[in-house]
């Protein structure tokens, strides 16, 4: 059903009439404002979409030092999306404010729970808007799935083990964060300031055109292989502040053909609270 990571907004208008296995759900959020993505989604929505929280189903429990939005557990995962409707056959869309921001987080998730038909709204819901199409204030009825785990389908690394490999010329670690906080300049989602010593910075923000689109995949891989130095995709790691827009780098790492990259869960967030920890400053 689903032939890459992405979604555009007339492909979704067919399937919302055709496609009885179609989940819509809305992961609008705000990292400054745990209910804005609620009431967003509130004001108007596409239509039969259910909306996700992702700090109550698309992360896990804080303990103080897994960072801001650990993983969830694997089958409180599968519950949560079960509770929305999913079924292991669902052709799953996701979309929210922020041109994928959270969006792919989600999606990074059901790969992670070995769920392979979902794919991102491209432009989220203000392609949607942009579109005229109508939007709906009613959120549909309850819905029970068979949503179940199965193989993972994609990579990820813990703060021990990057922490081992820091001098290992085949790890090279891709940091989705604003080129100010990677600076260590004007940090404002945590404690601490820097980036991993010998990561390279790459906005997420870059991956997408004026419109909040993503670029094309050509463009995209001419931008991420400067940074790869050589290296397979393989070899990468993609952190953010909090294992959120990683997921984003990791999207677009896919749309321009450079699969298998692996997620640091718990990026900077995680990182900057270990007691043994090692941290850079600068460029």
């Amino acid at each position: 059903m689903f032939t890459t990571p992405l979604i555009s907004v007339d492909h979704l208008s067919q399937l919302m009439e055709t496609d009885p296995l179609l989940l819509v759900l809305d992961c609008s959020f705000d990292l400054t404002d745990a209910h804005a993505g609620r009431r967003a989604y509130d004001a108007g929505h596409v239509p039969l979409a259910r909306h996700v929280h992702l700090d109550t189903v698309l992360s896990g429990v804080k303990n103080g030092r897994n960072g801001r939005h650990p993983l969830p557990e694997p089958q409180a995962f599968a519950h949560a999306m079960a509770a929305l409707g999913a079924q292991s056959n669902s052709h799953i869309v996701a979309y929210d404010n922020a041109s994928g921001m959270y969006a792919a987080r989600l999606w990074w998730l059901l790969r992670w729970a070995g769920h392979a038909q979902v794919a991102v709204l491209d432009g989220g819901i203000e392609a949607y808007r942009r579109a005229a199409l109508p939007l709906s204030t009613q959120a549909p009825a309850p819905a029970t799935g068979n949503f179940d785990l199965r193989p993972t389908l994609v990579n990820t690394i813990d703060y021990r083990r990057l922490r081992t490999e820091l001098e290992n010329p085949q790890r090279r670690v891709l940091d989705a964060r604003a080129p100010d906080r990677f600076r260590g300049e004007n940090e404002n989602l945590d404690p601490v300031g820097g980036h991993i010593p010998g990561a390279h910075n790459r906005f997420f923000r870059d991956n997408l055109n004026a419109q909040g689109l993503f670029k094309p995949a050509a463009q995209l891989r001419a931008e991420f292989e400067p940074l790869m130095n050589g290296l397979p995709a393989t070899s990468l790691v993609s952190q953010c502040g909090s294992g959120v827009t990683a997921c984003h780098q990791l999207l677009a790492l896919e749309l321009a053909e450079l699969p298998g990259a692996t997620l640091y869960p718990g990026s900077w967030s995680e990182w900057c609270a270990q007691p043994d920890t090692v941290i850079a400053t600068g460029t």
